[in-house]
């Protein structure tokens, strides 16, 4: 991916929804227990990216040694909801092997994070970076004049 040579801000039209999750593995040598889990992601993301019509947005990966991390930009709650529910989808029967594999024996952990962000109230900037985080799924607006400040772009 190209990188950006410019100060610019991510710009997105309305509310959204940031959705983070992610997993820790507990016991490294159970294998079995937590790869699964780690492998689940990528089809549904490449699901979603499928399906304009999902509500998602984008997002974006952080690999960590044994506590990897997915930040999630979905247009509203209810698509998010709508599409972890889904039986159809990849995520459902994700999670219930999750629960028969695993469940609350300490193995591997996995948590969330759902953040609803109304129209205007984030801020950001990117500068000589690819496109990352809320930029990788947004469209990019130059950063000056009346949004050159963090201030100023959040008031925006």
């Amino acid at each position: 991916m190209a990188t950006i040579n410019r100060r610019v801000m991510a710009k997105i039209e309305g509310d959204f929804v940031v959705f983070i999750i992610g997993m820790r593995v507990n016991k490294p040598w159970k294998l079995h227990k937590w790869l699964p889990v780690f492998a689940a992601m990528p089809p549904m993301i490449a699901e979603l990216e499928k399906d304009p019509e999902s509500g998602f947005i984008g997002a974006e990966q952080f690999i960590n040694p044994f506590k990897p991390v997915l930040v999630q930009y979905w247009r509203s709650f209810e698509a998010l909801e709508k599409y972890s529910r889904d039986p159809a989808g990849k995520h459902w029967p994700a999670w219930q092997k999750f629960n028969k594999r695993v469940a609350s024996n300490g193995d591997v952990g996995i948590w969330h994070e759902t953040y609803k962000v109304a129209a205007g109230q984030y801020e950001c900037i990117y500068n000589n970076m690819p496109p990352a985080g809320l930029a990788k799924a947004a469209a990019h607006q130059d950063v000056g004049g009346a949004n050159e400040s963090a201030a100023a772009r959040i008031a925006n």
